[in-house]
């Protein structure tokens, strides 16, 4: 952890900028709940992110589409009272802000309002831009997210890899422009090749995090259930599992239920 993190007892946006002024790389994880992200924040993490992931990974759902604005704002208040020091951002989930510049500020106000996360995320380019600036011009730090941007996940019909050809890769480049010239402070870029997404990095003033774009961005994000083993059927090429937590809880559980079959538990000692 260099100077510029670790002297930041609050981490900020203007942190961020600082941090890739100076060379340090941005951590990013999501949280969900209160006790995940107590943990994360103890362990010293610069960004939580109150993903849309949450309607996979909590809910269960197959894409990010079914979860709603109550309950993102709902996730996002558990996560806010367990952190001390990073930064929490927001997403905005899909249908709260596309076509609708006004529903995007409301949208965005509610989240602030209400959960006291301190930004919001939008996924999309040029298509989104309006909500963008609406939503900016009332003062709520955004970030954009380019590349593969799951709440689309119908239009591409496909998770693979984003902007492989030329064209598609010159309009990312340009929306990413485009959205720093607007005033987001970060961008996430998802699943896209690498050497664009150092290209990106290198052009923008403003940090750049990627998940499945290498090592050339300014940070890397990943979702927590991944990072610490507790999902088991996503294998994408860019994760990297840090635990086994699904198979350490699930002999945990296999433990108690023998425990109790058998009397073992509770003993004498844990009892009134």
């Amino acid at each position: 952890m260099s100077a510029v993190s670790k002297d930041a007892k609050r981490m900020t946006v203007h942190t961020l900028k600082r941090m890739k002024d100076a060379g340090e790389k941005i951590s990013m994880l999501t949280a969900y709940d209160y006790s995940m992200a107590k943990i994360i924040d103890a362990a010293g993490i610069d960004v939580i992110l109150v993903g849309d992931s949450a309607s996979n990974v909590m809910a269960g759902h197959e894409t990010t589409l079914p979860i709603t604005l109550d309950q993102m704002i709902y996730h996002a208040t558990s996560v806010i009272r367990a952190v001390e020091r990073s930064l929490v951002v927001v997403d905005l989930p899909f249908g709260s802000y596309q076509g609708n510049s006004e529903l995007a500020l409301e949208s965005a106000i509610r989240i602030m309002k209400e959960s006291g996360a301190h930004a919001v995320k939008l996924e999309g380019g040029s298509e989104i831009i309006e909500s963008v600036s609406r939503i900016l011009s009332a003062g709520v730090p955004v970030m954009g997210h380019l590349g593969l941007t799951p709440q689309s996940i119908y239009k591409f019909g496909t998770y693979t890899v984003r902007a492989k050809k030329e064209a598609e890769a010159a309009k990312l480049l340009e929306d990413a422009k485009l959205l720093e010239e607007t005033g987001v402070f970060g961008l996430v870029m998802e699943k896209i090749p690498a050497q664009l997404a150092t290209e990106v990095s290198k052009t923008l003033s403003i940090p750049t995090i990627g998940i499945g774009a290498g090592n050339g961005t300014d940070g890397q994000v990943l979702v927590s259930h991944d990072l610490f083993g507790i999902t088991k059927e996503f294998h994408p090429r860019f994760l990297r599992r840090y635990a086994t937590l699904y198979d350490i809880m699930k002999e945990a559980v296999e433990h108690y239920i023998k425990d109790v079959k058998s009397t073992d538990f509770p003993n004498e000692k844990e009892q009134y």
